[in-house]
């Protein structure tokens, strides 16, 4: 039997390549986007917080100075929400991009994979074709062998061409 050479096998190893490095790219924007969103938590918790103190600032003794600084860093706090939601907001774009760009890469590897699988049943057909005619062949002349053996005065049947 002939060995089987896939032709595309280089193609598939660029596409393979490709793959792995479209799947650590997406991991790589996931945790990006995991730590965009713990930081968004933990900025919302800190302005919750800031806005608890707020309020109960305001039941007892007024304070200017106190309430000023207050209100600054709780304004401070809000800007680093916003910004944190962007961040995510961000990440999350990224994620999704680098999420797109590795299903397409899979999605070519697995082109060439089933072109592969194709290919090799196809081989195996042609193999067991030429395995079955060859023990057709074989049997036919031990039929032809067995024949001219019981044939009258054991003489060989002539076959001309």
């Amino acid at each position: 039997m002939k060995r089987f050479r896939f032709p595309l096998r280089p193609v598939a190893v660029l596409r393979a390549h490709r793959e792995i490095r479209a799947r650590e790219a997406f991991a790589a924007s996931v945790h990006t986007y995991v730590q965009s969103e713990e930081n968004l938590r933990a900025t919302r918790a800190r302005v919750a917080q800031f806005e608890a103190t707020l309020f109960a600032g305001r039941r007892g003794s007024f304070n200017a100075a106190d309430e000023a600084a207050q209100l600054a860093a709780y304004r401070r706090e809000c800007g680093v929400e916003a910004e944190a939601e962007r961040a995510t907001f961000a990440a999350r774009s990224a994620m999704d991009k680098s999420r797109a760009e590795y299903l397409e890469a899979h999605r070519k590897l697995e082109v060439v994979k089933r072109l592969e699988i194709k290919a090799r049943t196809d081989h195996r057909l042609q193999a067991n074709r030429e395995e079955q005619s060859e023990f057709d062949d074989y049997a036919g002349r031990m039929a032809l062998s067995r024949r001219g053996a019981s044939s009258p005065l054991g003489r060989q049947p002539s076959y001309s061409s």
